[in-house]
C-alpha cells in the first residue's frame, strides 16, 4: 500500500471536511472525535462533493439531497443514496499539530 501525505494534522479543523486530490481521485479528509477519516469525495447518488457537507456523529452529509455516509464504512444511512462510497486507510505519522496525515487510495478499507 502506498500512502500519500495530504495535510498536517493541525490543518484539519474538527468536523470540517477538507477536499484533496490524490492521483486524480477526489478525497474528503475529516477529523472528528479524535480520529481522522478519508472518504471518496463524490456522493454515490449525485455527482456532488461530500466535502461541502456537514459532519455529525461520524457521518458526512451530502449537501444536495441529505444522504449521510458513515465515515468508517462509506455506507449510506438513508435515501436517496443506496450505494456506499469508498473509504481509504489513514495513517498519522508524528505528534502534535505538525504530524503528517497520510492516505492510501491503492486499497479501499
Amino acid at each position: 500500500m502506498t500512502y500519500v501525505r495530504v495535510a498536517a494534522l493541525g490543518e484539519l479543523e474538527e468536523d470540517t471536511p477538507k477536499r484533496v486530490e490524490i492521483e486524480g481521485t477526489p478525497v474528503s479528509i475529516v477529523r472528528t472525535g479524535g480520529e481522522v477519516f478519508a472518504i471518496h469525495d463524490i456522493c454515490s447518488h449525485a455527482n456532488v462533493s461530500l466535502s461541502e457537507g456537514e459532519v455529525e456523529d461520524c457521518a458526512i452529509e451530502c449537501w444536495l439531497h441529505g444522504s449521510t455516509f458513515d465515515l468508517r464504512t462509506g455506507k449510506p444511512s438513508g435515501l436517496p443514496a443506496t450505494r456506499p462510497v469508498p473509504v481509504y486507510p489513514v495513517k498519522i505519522e508524528g505528534d502534535g499539530p505538525d504530524a503528517s496525515v497520510l492516505v492510501s487510495i491503492t486499497q479501499e478499507s
